[in-house]
């Protein structure tokens, strides 16, 4: 019987394991590596990392701290941050990564996503699309944010995602760029549209800050990618660091309602 993921997501910035807030402001929370070696521990279903610098500062994949996260870890790996062409994609999936995540790069030129998917198998191409409500007073909607919420993309969130899909991403990334870091719980309703417009396996991110905001997820959505980072980071209302993440048991109990 298939089950949603419990799914741990790492930021890296400036090497460092970072935690943000609505994409500002990255606080240091400790070394990714002896992040890896705990969530190895703890058996984490997958692993997200994503190097918030990369795209941004428009330089490639950090291979050597990619191959030694990729040594440590024991469970599927998923990595972005500036991957732009295949070759880079090859070079990953060949250090044993198993999931290549893009963003900018796709959006700016959506046939890459093909390409991708050409040289590694479309499971393990993952589209990431940083969403947010539209600001100003009469705005409503939802817009694509770019380059860590710097830029702004015309085309519709949805339509976009549509559109990585035929393009052969095998995974689409729904990051929430208002619940970022925030704990207050997913956007539900955000993650519904996706949902119902969506045919390839889906992850939520952003929100979440308590193990019944992944039940509320799943339980609405269904088998389902529930992504956190603060949740697996931090500890209480001070946001102690602490490296966490559910037992077995907790697991099934979140994947099948029984909290």
């Amino acid at each position: 019987m298939l089950r949603s993921r419990i799914i741990p997501c790492l930021l890296i910035h400036k090497g460092g394991l970072v935690k943000t807030q609505r994409f500002q402001d990255p606080k240091y929370v400790g070394d990714p590596i002896n992040a890896v070696r705990i969530f190895n521990e703890k058996q984490a279903d997958e692993l997200v990392v994503l190097d918030i610098d990369a795209s941004t500062k428009g330089i490639g994949p950090n291979f050597d701290l990619i191959a030694k996260l990729s040594s440590e870890c024991r469970m599927p790996l998923c990595y972005g941050g500036g991957v732009s062409t295949v070759d880079q994609a090859v070079r990953l999936v060949d250090m044993g990564v198993e999931k290549v995540a893009i963003s900018s790069a796709a959006i700016a030129r959506p046939s890459l996503v093909s390409e991708l998917a050409s040289a590694v198998g479309s499971q393990s191409v993952v589209v990431v699309l940083d969403v947010a409500k539209k600001s100003g007073i009469f705005a409503n909607g939802y817009e694509i944010r770019m380059s860590n919420n710097k830029k702004v993309h015309k085309e519709d969130p949805f339509s976009l995602a549509r559109e990585m899909e035929k393009q052969g991403a095998g995974e689409i990334l729904i990051n929430s760029i208002d619940n970022d870091g925030m704990m207050n719980g997913y956007d539900i309703a955000l993650s519904k549209i996706f949902h119902g417009n969506s045919t390839i396996p889906l992850t939520i991110l952003g929100g979440a800050g308590s193990l019944k905001d992944m039940q509320a997820l799943i339980s609405n959505l269904g088998v389902i990618g529930a992504a956190a980072g603060s949740l697996f980071v931090f500890k209480g209302k001070y946001r102690a660091v602490l490296i966490s993440y559910p037992s077995h048991k907790n697991k099934i109990e979140i994947c099948f309602n029984e909290i």
